[in-house]
């Protein structure tokens, strides 16, 4: 087991003495060798001594992924060229990417992050963990594939896709684990079951990590029922470590942040002001002990909050409720503010729903809600399906406050993406 127990248990009072010695570092380390933050520093009269406590990060600059890309290639990097060991960057929708690097001290903390995630959720030398995530610039399959290593179990880089080679991989050599997203765990579920396989009798799988995507805890039991196996909501960016930055224990009550080497906030997106425990605003995360690219009050876009209180399994770093939604992410439909999510938890809560759906916005201000029906929903009878299609229709109006479109679809008809899928397509007229 990969348990670091007096550092997850630390009590409050060290574990923000802690974070405060190295904040503090990390302020030092920025101020001498980043020019972005050299010069936001000078612009706000601001030296590393003027942090002095906790508190004081709010004295700190923001950093956006504009800033990163602005900066791109090199410009945010914290260590001479020599000292750079893997280079990742992320998606680049709006032109050029991020490019985030990672010192061999880098690399071997986030193995060691995401080794106390899967030690935290059960995972022991004994497991065999199928990756079925993205090798490459993505971080996601790396860092789970070194956690899981230096856990000690035996690990499979199958990548993702070809449903054929993932079923034999778990059939010959028993996997007990997958790390997968959610919309291809729910995609190779409707695999299984179309070639008669049933997981809990015929696949040693117990437990799947799921991430890369934002989904709901309705679409968690989905692939639960379906394949029979706990699954664990994880979370994690790239401009931070990539996966293993916050993860469920056993007890699946909110993600446990590993505040030893993440500094926290939750902050009101539209003015910037933090917010207090319970209620939901933008997580904001400063990284406290990379070498190669510190970042200060990054802001991730992704809405959640802190669960107050302890844990029952005794770790005491604070908690948080899964991502709702990113700010980014939000559609605004008739001047109404609707995440995709709030779609997908309604859709996944009925039984008649298939596994796969998409969001598609037409003409001026048109939303219109394509949703697989489940097989023993879809019995052909058009009372049946009126009734449904009305149901469906209803329930979103309650949740969004403006009344979809909502066409309902055969079982498979949908398209299908065994990478990231795409929920929402937007034909507006702009």
């Amino acid at each position: 087991m990969f348990w670091d127990k007096e550092t997850e248990t630390l009590e409050r009072s060290a574990l923000e003495a802690l974070q405060l010695q190295r904040l503090q570092a990390t302020v030092r380390r920025v101020a001498r060798k980043v020019p972005l933050y050299q010069q936001r520093f000078a612009e706000a009269g601001l030296k590393p001594g003027h942090i002095r406590s906790l508190a004081d990060v709010r004295r700190l600059p923001f950093t956006t992924s504009a800033d990163l890309r602005a900066t791109y290639p090199t410009g945010m990097v914290a260590v001479a060229a020599g000292e750079l060991l893997r280079l990742h960057t992320s998606s680049g929708t709006t032109g050029k990417p991020k490019a985030l690097f990672f010192s061999r001290t880098d690399v071997d903390n986030a193995a060691g992050l995401m080794a106390r995630c899967l030690t935290m959720s059960g995972i022991t030398r004994r497991d065999v963990l199928q990756n079925m995530m993205t090798y490459g610039l993505f971080t996601g399959a790396l860092v789970m594939h070194y956690g899981a290593e230096k856990v000690g179990c035996l690990v499979i880089p199958a990548g993702p896709g070809n449903s054929e080679r993932q079923l034999l991989l778990m059939q010959d050599f028993r996997t007990t684990a997958v790390h997968v997203t959610p919309s291809y765990a729910l995609y190779f579920a409707d695999f299984l079951e179309k070639h008669g396989i049933d997981p809990r009798k015929d696949l040693a799988l117990r437990k799947a990590f799921v991430g890369a995507e934002p989904y709901t805890e309705e679409t968690r039991c989905k692939i639960e029922q379906a394949l029979g196996i706990d699954v664990y909501n994880s979370y994690g960016l790239s401009e931070m470590n990539g996966p293993g930055v916050a993860f469920e224990c056993v007890h699946k009550n909110g993600m446990h942040l590993w505040e030893d080497n993440f500094l926290l906030e939750i902050i009101d997106p539209q003015t910037g002001a933090p917010l207090p425990d319970g209620q939901p605003g933008e997580l904001v995360l400063t990284t406290l002990c990379r070498e190669a690219m510190p970042l200060l009050r990054y802001r991730t876009r992704d809405i959640t909050s802190v669960i107050p209180g302890r844990c029952r399994c005794g770790r005491t770093h604070r908690r948080l409720h899964r991502i709702t939604g990113r700010s980014d992410d939000m559609l605004i439909l008739r001047g109404v503010n609707i995440y995709p999510q709030q779609i997908e938890r309604v859709l996944m809560s009925l039984p008649q729903v298939g596994r796969n759906y998409l969001i598609e916005l037409e003409g001026l201000d048109e939303m219109i809600i394509k949703v697989e029906l489940a097989k023993a929903g879809f019995d052909g009878q058009v009372g049946h399906l009126v009734q449904l299609q009305a149901q469906i229709s209803d329930r979103l109006r309650m949740e969004l406050l403006v009344k979809p479109k909502v066409e309902l679809v055969a079982p498979g008809s949908l398209p299908v993406s065994e990478g990231k899928a795409k929920r929402v397509i937007d034909h507006r007229t702009l």
